[in-house]
């Protein structure tokens, strides 16, 4: 096996051996990179000079970062037009972070364009591919970030989730992703989408990795006013627990017509994987799911409005200066760079949005989406008192073909119905692969609990995953 194919907690044992170095697993993932990426698309820039590596302490792994994210003296673009040439003069807080730990960040990963999407396919960039099969999407919008790590161009990577762009994509490329709770980690420089649903997380090989990135990520930031201000555990003692005695709550809204055969089959399977493990399970009800994707697309796109404001060809940017027979060039301005910067998606976002907060519709729809949001919320509160955490499947289905549903943006949103209700109530959700189908395409198990408790959460993901080989496939591209 390549070095670059070896999970970060195998490198940094082999690191300590000296039976290799931080500067051979960074050009192993260059080198791999260069190989694979053009058919992945994986990454839209990578970082200008090889580190000085030797410096590097603690730990010296390769990552991949969502191009939302911003790194001082780096063009930071959401895979956005609008954004090209903007480099930030300041570095998010989860990037200090990283940098404070030694990790190697190899530069900025493909995403739907504003982390607009559930298929990476809206980039101005280009698609990115899934590697397990070309012809499929990765899944979105951290769509770069898991194919970076499933495709071993990277170790590991991180991405945003707002209605399921980490947990979705990771079940697509058969990664381990979570999105932890709503103010666990900082949002500090984190380019925004939907400000009350968007969550950095790790993304990873398997679930001792995700343990140990979320213990850099994670804590207190006093420049994020949404920040908690709660202890930080050593989340990989949490791998050190079984699940005996555990109850885990099974939801009948998560089972429905339309699921695809083989992700309902390998789900149930590791229900039955748990019990044998010593977990107890039972049925238990969120009565307002069905509400989830609705209110999502009223709140989410209704903050993309405001958020997105600001680019406008003034201060970030790309700039289109309009024609000189235009009488109020100014305006004029502002709407031809608009015009030209955004795309199909972010687009309709965003009139999606304004809509929804303008005179006269704002009552009927942002606020009755807020109270449809406490209700879902209040489910999960209610469901927590029966049970310790949440399983089901992460998606519907596989990933499907590229372009498939494109021209449906309803049935693309609809993909992810399962990964929502956890960005809505603020509570923890991780994805890790639990089977493939017979077409050879990963399927993922999502596991939920309540606020921060990622402890149970990992719990529960690396009992079931120990007894399991799916976690050890790698994508042959």
């Amino acid at each position: 096996m390549n070095i670059n194919e070896l999970t970060a907690h195998e490198i940094l044992r082999k690191i300590k051996a000296k039976e290799t170095t931080a500067e051979e697993v960074h050009k192993a993932c260059v080198a791999r990179i260069e190989a694979v990426d053009k058919d992945v698309n994986a990454f839209v820039r990578l970082s200008d000079d090889a580190p000085d590596i030797k410096s590097h302490k603690g730990l010296p792994v390769p990552i991949g970062i969502k191009d939302n994210m911003c790194m001082r003296g780096v063009e930071t673009t959401c895979a956005s037009h609008i954004l090209e040439g903007f480099k930030s003069p300041y570095d998010a807080t989860v990037i200090t972070k990283l940098k404070d730990s030694g990790a190697v960040l190899l530069g900025n990963c493909n995403m739907d364009e504003f982390a607009f999407g559930s298929s990476s396919e809206s980039s101005y960039f280009g698609p990115v591919k899934n590697p397990w099969n070309l012809d499929c999407v990765p899944g979105g919008s951290s769509g770069g970030s898991t194919a970076s790590v499933a495709a071993n161009e990277a170790i590991w990577a991180i991405g945003s989730d707002t209605g399921g762009s980490i947990r979705q994509p990771a079940s697509f490329c058969g990664v381990v992703g979570l999105k932890p709770t709503y103010g666990r980690v900082s949002r500090y420089g984190l380019i925004a989408f939907a400000s009350s649903l968007d969550q950095i997380g790790p993304i990873t090989k398997d679930v001792e990795d995700n343990a140990l990135l979320l213990n850099i990520l994670a804590g207190h930031d006093p420049m994020d006013s949404t920040s908690v201000n709660l202890p930080v555990p050593d989340y990989t003692k949490a791998l050190e627990r079984d699940v005996k005695g555990l109850t885990i709550g099974v939801p009948k809204e998560y089972f429905i017509d339309g699921m695809d055969p083989e992700v309902e089959a390998a789900v149930k399977e590791t229900i039955e994987v748990l019990k044998k493990q010593g977990a107890t399970f039972k049925e238990i009800s969120l009565p307002h799911t069905e509400y989830a994707v609705a209110t999502y697309y009223i709140v989410a796109t209704a903050e993309a409005s405001s958020n997105l404001a600001r680019f406008d060809g003034v201060q970030y940017g790309l700039r289109v200066h309009p024609k000189e027979t235009r009488k109020s060039k100014l305006i004029d301005m502002y709407e031809e760079t608009r015009a030209v910067g955004f795309g199909d998606e972010a687009k309709r976002r965003i009139m999606l949005g304004t809509y929804a907060l303008s005179s006269g519709y704002y009552d009927a729809y942002y606020l009755k989406g807020l109270k449809v949001r406490s209700l879902i919320k209040n489910d999960f509160d209610q469901a927590f008192k029966e049970c310790d955490a949440i399983i089901g499947p992460t998606s519907p289905t596989t990933a499907f073909k590229a372009g498939e549903k494109t021209a449906d943006p309803l049935s693309m949103y609809l993909s992810d119905i399962f990964t929502i209700s956890a960005n809505l109530a603020g509570i923890p959700g991780i994805s890790l692969p639990c089977g493939f189908s017979k077409a050879g395409l990963p399927i993922g198990l999502q596991v939920m609990a309540k606020a921060f408790d990622e402890e149970m959460i990992f719990r529960i993901a690396y009992n079931y995953e120990q007894s399991q080989e799916w976690h050890k496939k790698r994508a042959s591209l």
